[in-house]
């Protein structure tokens, strides 16, 4: 279980609003010219407006040319999918008590495709104790060296049984606050700051950070070598039995990879819930971080949390099947 904390002040932070951006380009294509010297321009944009050109006249839309010699070229762009007003939509079927609040983000490792739904900083918890053993690995590769004998030792029992005294031995290792911020600037984590002194378990972050740390560990494209990827990936595929819950509901069958954090906040009796992880199902396999806090009990919390991650995966799992539907 998580240890009871007392918040402590922190240091001022810049605003983590990173939103993942959808953009969509316009596509041009010049139609061809008269031998008048009109020239006939269509924009075509995401906003769904219409044809523009410089001439009232309508251009020939022949391949080969028009009757007063002009050439068409015309090109058609696939329209965009804008996944985050999917997952918006889908966290509608989701319930979340008037007090509590959930953030979740997710990516089809397949496609690349992502997609985020709320942007505030919460709490870790014990979440952070992937991205503790990351910055140690990346420590030791810095340095050319392997993990020692305890530090293997503080990592197993940190992953697979969410001790907090192997936790607190290793943030001690890294340089605390400072270390661990050091290696998210290179992870690409811009919106996450390690907790004051020994207050691991109160480092802030965001669901789209947590998602830039999953890639991290589960993608190619990574600071982290293979051998440190495979020996974090391998500890967050054997947690303990009793933590068998969070972003694994939304899996199909037991091969997922994942990490929970629980806290029960003593300044209010509300409970952090977090999970973040590796979720194969429906032929696709996905990185999903969910976050919430304000959570009346435990329980409800991982209800919560089970609920928002199987709702991120439903996201695109619905996409999927529509664009299948089309094809």
């Amino acid at each position: 279980m998580e240890t009871r904390r007392a918040r402590s002040g922190r240091r001022a932070r810049p605003s983590r609003r990173r939103p993942l951006l959808y953009t969509a380009l316009a596509t041009v294509a010049v139609l061809g010219a008269t031998a008048g010297g009109t020239v006939y321009v269509k924009a075509q944009a995401h906003s769904g407006e219409g044809a523009v050109s410089s001439s009232s006249a309508e251009p020939s839309a022949s391949a080969s040319g028009s009757a007063d010699g002009g050439v068409s070229v015309e090109s058609v762009a696939a329209p965009a999918v804008d996944y985050d007003a999917l997952l918006a939509e889908a966290m509608k079927s989701v319930t979340v008590p008037a007090d509590a609040k959930v953030s979740v983000a997710v990516l089809d490792v397949d496609s690349g495709d992502s997609a985020t739904h709320g942007s505030a900083a919460f709490d870790t918890a014990s979440i952070v104790k992937v991205d503790i053993l990351a910055t140690l690995l990346l420590q030791a590769q810095d340095a050319g060296r392997h993990l020692t004998a305890n530090e293997k030792t503080y990592a197993t029992a940190m992953i697979e049984n969410s001790d907090n005294t192997s936790a607190s031995e290793l943030w001690r290792i890294i340089g605390k606050a400072e270390g661990l911020d050091a290696a998210n600037e290179r992870f690409g984590l811009t919106g996450t700051e390690g907790g004051d002194d020994m207050l691991w378990g109160l480092t802030q972050t965001t669901a789209a950070d947590q998602l830039r740390l999953l890639q991290q560990v589960f993608g190619d494209d990574s600071e982290l070598s293979e051998a440190s990827r495979s020996y974090l990936q391998g500890l967050m595929q054997q947690i303990a039995t009793d933590q068998h819950w969070g972003v694994s509901a939304a899996a199909d069958g037991s091969s997922w990879a994942l990490k929970n954090g629980w806290l029960a906040r003593s300044t209010t009796g509300l409970w952090d819930i977090n999970s973040i992880g590796r979720v194969p199902t429906g032929g696709h396999t996905y990185l999903v971080a969910v976050l919430s806090n304000g959570n009346a009990t435990q329980a409800r919390g991982i209800s919560l949390v089970e609920a928002a991650a199987k709702a991120a995966v439903s996201a695109f799992a619905d996409d999927s099947a529509s664009a299948s539907a089309t094809e």
